[in-house]
């Protein structure tokens, strides 16, 4: 029975069986409450920025358990649909309504960060068309090799060698995708309680991982080099770390890259003090000097994860992970209990086109495309660049802005550009130096990225 009393404090969304508009649920209730709210946002009910209300308060509305509001929240925020301001609640997110508006095609979408997905489309369909052209195809459609068959794990050789990591094949597993590997590894590896520290912006996706798993993500504090290896050595002292996330080449969302000093700081603290190092170290360009990565430094300390996906095409779900041995079993049954396997077929076309060199051409093509995207967005904007830049995304500061994202981000919507604000990546309650994280690589072409960045002059 709820303990508090709603008659004069009424909630803005409660799902549709306590509207009175649908028979109550008979499956499991937080799956319910999840796609009540999907549909709610998808319908346009709940409109862009929505505060929903919080999880305890519709909880006890609703005389249900606390977790069980929790999951429905959890799941949709898995999918875009919502998400947090550390302090301020949950909001309705931008892309919710788009697949039900119709002026939705008009939008200029510098949200989502692709890396020219239509650059390499003719290659990979070849790619598979060869793959499944051959007899062995049918072996593609079974549960063995569930850390990936010698084939694929050769090929992630090769493709780890590009930032400089060599390891045997037996410390390499296929997943479906690098969210799924962390998701593994933080259900896995992490124990519920544990505490992962991040930069004060960090990966949206890796906060809402972080919740599933119930590990406690920690800010650390950054300059403009990156993490501070004695707020981090502090924190371990303070708080019991055990393990830290870094994204060395590119930061999501700030940009931000390690040099070679930095990361020796930051390696010496996490040998000292034993942290685990989850690395995510995505770069397109690798013709240029690329910086070595933890997994070298520390390969005993390190899971280093890189996908395919972010660059090679959004739809094949593959991602290269090396472990510590002593990591494997655990590593390997998080898989077969959260996945079972990543998809052979998605793993053999990208180890087609990796084997072939035909990969490293669809990059080489992208990166050019990519120094053509911030060219662009230095001659609009004039904010500090790098000579060459290969970055899929760029910062544009908003400062003051903290803690208004849903705010910003609809109104520059309003001016017909989908943006994301940095309160979206947040690990802390109004981190300071508010930004918009401009995708430079989705929109189909260079004029609509020039129209949709002199919209956010604009606006």
């Amino acid at each position: 029975m709820p303990v508090n009393s709603f008659e004069n404090y009424k909630l803005n969304w409660i799902p549709p069986w306590r509207r009175g508009e649908a028979p109550a649920p008979t499956g499991p209730l937080y799956l319910a409450l999840a796609a009540a709210l999907e549909a709610d946002i998808l319908s346009g009910r709940l409109p862009t920025g929505t505060k929903l209300p919080p999880q305890r308060e519709l909880a006890d509305y609703l005389d249900v358990n606390f977790t069980t509001l929790t999951r429905a929240y959890d799941l949709c925020r898995s999918k875009n649909l919502i998400y947090g301001i550390i302090g301020r609640g949950t909001f309705v997110a931008a892309r919710g309504e788009e697949s039900v508006h119709p002026h939705a095609a008009r939008l200029l979408d510098l949200g989502v960060v692709q890396a020219f997905p239509k650059v390499g489309e003719d290659e990979i369909v070849a790619a598979a068309r060869a793959v499944l052209s051959r007899e062995s195809a049918r072996k593609l459609f079974s549960y063995a090799n569930r850390e990936g068959a010698p084939r694929h794990r050769r090929a992630g050789q090769i493709w780890l060698r590009r930032t400089g990591i060599d390891v045997p094949l037996e410390q390499i597993a296929v997943f479906p995708g690098v969210q799924s590997a962390l998701a593994t590894t933080l259900l896995s590896v992490f124990s519920v309680g544990d505490t992962l520290a991040t930069d004060p912006f960090t990966y949206a996706n890796l906060i809402s991982l972080a919740r599933l798993a119930h590990v406690k993500l920690l800010p650390i504090q950054n300059d403009d080099q990156g993490m501070i290896p004695d707020e981090l050595a502090y924190a371990a002292r303070k708080h019991n770390l055990r393990g830290v996330f870094l994204m060395p080449e590119c930061a999501n969302p700030t940009t931000i890259t390690l040099d070679d000093n930095r990361r020796d700081e930051l390696a010496k603290v996490c040998e000292r003090h034993k942290l685990l190092i989850l690395e995510d170290n995505a770069t397109l360009d690798c013709t240029a000097a690329v910086r070595t990565p933890f997994q070298t430094r520390l390969p005993e300390n390190v899971l280093h994860f890189s996908g395919s996906t972010r660059f090679i095409s959004p739809g094949l779900r593959a991602a290269f992970v090396t472990y510590p041995k002593r990591f494997s079993e655990r590593l390997l049954a998080g898989l077969h209990h959260t996945s079972i396997k990543a998809s052979a077929l998605d793993a053999e076309i990208i180890s087609e086109l990796t084997l072939s060199g035909e990969a490293e051409r669809i990059l080489a093509a992208k990166a050019r495309l990519a120094k053509e995207a911030n060219d662009i967005f230095d001659t609009c904007f004039h904010l500090p660049s790098t000579p060459g830049d290969t970055r899929l995304f760029r910062v544009y500061p908003l400062p003051g802005t903290e803690g208004h994202g849903p705010e910003v981000e609809e109104k520059y919507r309003a001016a017909g550009v989908i943006v994301c604000h940095s309160d979206r990546f947040s690990t802390m309650r109004l981190a300071k130096g508010a930004f918009l994280r401009l995708s430079l690589s989705s929109t189909p072409s260079f004029t609509q990225l020039k129209h949709a960045l002199k919209k956010i002059e604009r606006a």
